[in-house]
């Protein structure tokens, strides 16, 4: 009697946590998604006398609706103003924010590394050295124009690290720790080239490569998100695809060899795909740190760590944090996003850290 009383109270317990847990990550996501919604209308909200935040959203919905206003009227030019420049720029932050977020969680799965991030591989020091070997030096890849010429270095740049450690690990077996610290050379090499260009420039040249290297999302057009949008779109989708495959990695390559999973070839695929992700963001962005490191472990202390819950709330978080320091960074008027993601992430990591070491079975 004892027993099956012990049972049906374990049952009972079993029932709670389940639910409890459902509640958590179904919390989550609603407070992101209106996060998003919140702040897109702030990001949104024009300078126009009588258009508020309430007139901003009837604006955003009529647009989408098909309704039209009269020809210069306050909410015409509150109309151009909102499709033309906020919500490019908004659906950039959205874009780029679930991008990094979702790369993030890919590779510390991949890594069995809480501290990897989308760069530690190196891509974004690839970037970086594609993008201002463009502005400094003039040379492109691409003779459509300077911007594209900038945007198609850094892609390429970034391939550069990304298709090294590729063949690398093809060719002989590494680590993850082996793979990190690979990364951290290749960064380091393409640094001390970005700087030995940036100290033989003029000062203004030297202006737009820093401004380019932080991180910024002013500029960006409709013309630029669908490449965001395709990337981010169709990579997002394999990850939560195999995020059983990337649970089974973060027990380690023994275990996931032991369960039957092909660690090599497996680890290979994920960075190819990891790599052209974050190449094709940060080639629009510049370099944006800790969405890709602080989204992840704020949804891990939420829901634990299975992947397949893990990733979309990750992008959703990864949004909602971009979102929130692209509106603080135009708040400042003159304080680029890379800065403010920098000054935001920096704390909410530290803090992180401090709290999940205390924690019984910390890994860090």
């Amino acid at each position: 009697m004892m027993n099956s009383e012990s049972g049906d109270m374990t049952k009972e317990q079993m029932k709670t946590e389940y639910y409890r847990s459902i509640a958590k990550k179904l919390a989550l996501l609603v407070v992101s998604v209106l996060g998003i919604v919140l702040f897109v209308g702030l990001l949104s909200v024009s300078n126009y006398e009588g258009i508020g935040l309430k007139e901003t959203y009837e604006i955003i919905w009529n647009h989408i609706c098909g309704n039209e206003y009269p020809l210069k009227s306050l909410e015409w030019w509150a109309d151009r103003y909102i499709w033309n420049m906020a919500m490019p720029h908004a659906l950039a932050a959205i874009l780029a924010g679930m991008g990094l977020a979702v790369c993030g969680t890919m590779m510390q799965s991949m890594m069995s590394n809480p501290l990897a991030d989308p760069y530690s591989t190196g891509i974004s020091s690839g970037a970086c050295f594609g993008a201002i070997s463009a502005i400094i030096i003039g040379i492109t890849m691409n003779s459509m124009g300077e911007e594209i010429g900038i945007v198609t270095n850094a892609f390429l740049g970034a391939m550069i690290p990304a298709l090294l450690i590729v063949f690398l690990s093809q060719r002989i077996h590494m680590s993850p720790a082996t793979l990190i610290l690979l990364g951290t050379a290749i960064s380091y090499f393409f640094n001390s080239m970005i700087t030995y260009m940036m100290v033989t420039t003029d000062a203004d040249t030297l202006k737009s490569a820093y401004m380019w290297q932080i991180g910024s999302l002013d500029g960006i057009g409709w013309s630029m998100l669908p490449i965001m949008f395709a990337v981010t779109a169709t990579g997002s989708a394999v990850v939560m695809m195999v995020s059983k495959k990337l649970n089974v990695l973060s027990l380690g390559d023994n275990s996931a060899i032991s369960l039957g999973v092909d660690v090599q070839r497996f680890r290979t695929a994920c960075l190819i795909l990891m790599a052209i992700m974050t190449a094709a963001i940060v080639s629009f962005t510049g370099i944006i740190g800790f969405v890709g490191l602080v989204a992840p472990h704020l949804v891990r202390m939420v829901v634990g760590s299975d992947n397949k819950f893990v990733a979309p709330l990750s992008m959703a978080v990864g949004a909602l944090l971009l979102l929130a320091a692209d509106y603080i960074a135009f708040q400042l008027s003159s304080i680029p996003v890379g800065v403010v993601m920098s000054i935001i992430g920096s704390p909410v990591f530290f803090a992180l850290i401090v709290y999940q070491s205390r924690r019984p079975g910390a890994i860090y």
